[in-house]
């Protein structure tokens, strides 16, 4: 499979369903696009034409904002069609502005932060007591880390040795508000998670597919939950908006910026 144009692709969506609606979470979206391909197109053991089937592994979007990015690549993967891009954010449509299991392919529905871990603490313990051997993959924030719930779910998934388990972390720097660690300093953020007991890798280029599934293949320690830290540019591939830092566009900065985003998308 030809990764590059996958994501040139999901790139292009991202793009369409900005211009279609006029707004939307372009800076997280952006940055976990990589993420989400590295999911659901090398790692992640999913069927798009049986979303239900029971031994699949589950992809939970905890930064359930990042809905341009999941949508694209569901669209992509074959979940949905893409002309259903045109139902995003009407009343009525299970194309939200936060992710939600009515989609075909979502796991999980979203909206406050720092939820979605601990859902999927939930979803891995279950799996141990059954016994079963599917994967539960979830996506955070780095600023969703501020949230006291993803530090219990933390200390949970090591107590329960939930070694089914892989988070990895869009460490792209910037929360809605400003950059995180002025507003509550997570650092030193590998060691942090591995204090809690977890097995912890930091990948520099955590906008790249590869490595991003490079580290997730890489683990080796058992009995251990798995975390992967990305470092990412919010914003990626759109220069005026990545300077800004900006968590959502709309108006005349997101036409212009769609417009530049999509230049430079050609010319890769």
């Amino acid at each position: 499979m030809d990764l590059d144009l996958v994501e040139k692709n999901c790139t292009s969506s991202i793009f369409d369903l900005l211009e279609l609606h006029g707004i939307g979470h372009s800076g997280g979206s952006l940055s976990v696009l990589q993420v989400l391909i590295s999911l659901y197109f090398e790692i992640a053991n999913v069927d798009s034409t049986n979303p239900k089937w029971p031994q699949r592994d589950r992809i939970v979007l905890s930064k359930a904002h990042a809905t341009e990015a999941m949508y694209a690549v569901l669209a992509e993967k074959g979940y949905f069609e893409k002309t259903r891009f045109g139902e995003y954010l009407r009343l009525g449509s299970d194309i939200q502005g936060h992710v939600e299991i009515s989609t075909p392919g979502v796991e999980y529905s979203g909206g406050a932060l720092g939820q979605g871990i601990t859902f999927a603490c939930g979803l891995a313990y279950a799996a141990k007591m059954r016994q079963e051997t599917h994967k539960i993959y979830a996506v955070l924030g780095d600023g969703e880390c501020h949230e006291g719930s993803v530090w219990e779910a933390a200390m949970f998934a090591s107590h329960y040795k939930l070694d089914n388990l892989f988070i990895v972390i869009d460490n792209n720097h910037y929360a809605d508000h400003g950059d995180v660690d002025e507003m509550m300093n997570l650092q030193p953020f590998e060691e942090r998670w591995e204090a809690f007991g977890w097995e912890t890798k930091f990948i520099e280029e955590g906008n790249k597919v590869s490595s991003i599934s490079d580290a997730l293949r890489g683990f080796e320690k058992a009995d251990k939950p798995k975390c992967v830290i990305a470092n990412t540019v919010k914003n990626y591939g759109v220069p005026m908006w990545e300077e800004k830092h900006l968590h959502q566009v709309a108006g005349e900065l997101l036409t212009e910026g769609v417009k530049q985003g999509r230049r430079l998308l050609h010319a890769r």
